[in-house]
């Protein structure tokens, strides 16, 4: 049986994203997301521990973050770990892990710039060229009923 490499994450931005357009075409965005978790330790202490996620949004998702994501909203995320290792000019090995995005929805309080609801997933980079066309963001529920199982 094959491994699972997922993660979801629900944080906010540490600053605005860092978006790069590369030679191929290709959009790239790098964000810092910080969660925070709050609990009161053994003594009755109110403890907080910040924890830093580098994130990492291709394409369609890096063009929706290079809109609308600034420092401080806060996002829902999912995708799977990457990490790279190399060799720095010291020769030191390094490493980096990052979490590369396949799901975000910006999360936030109506009125205060958000588009609460507004979901975007990153199709599968071998089902969709680089220089596919955006699909329109989904709209208001237009009151018709899913036939769901449950």
């Amino acid at each position: 049986m094959g491994g699972v490499n997922k993660v979801i994450l629900v944080g906010n931005l540490g600053k605005d994203p860092e978006v790069r357009y590369l030679e191929n075409g290709a959009v790239v965005a790098n964000i810092t997301l910080a969660t925070t978790e709050n609990y009161k330790d053994k003594s009755g202490n109110r403890v907080s521990n910040t924890e830093w996620h580098d994130l990492e949004m291709w394409d369609g998702l890096a063009k929706i973050a290079e809109q609308y994501l600034k420092k401080g909203k806060q996002i829902y995320v999912e995708g799977r770990i990457k990490s790279d290792t190399w060799e720095d000019d010291q020769g030191n090995t390094r490493k980096r892990t990052r979490i590369r995005v396949s799901n975000m929805t910006m999360l936030g309080q109506a009125g205060q710039g958000s588009n609460e609801g507004f979901s975007r997933s990153e199709p599968q980079r071998s089902q969709a060229p680089v220089n596919a066309p955006e699909e329109n963001p989904p709209t208001q529920d237009s009151g018709e009923i899913d036939d769901l199982p449950f």
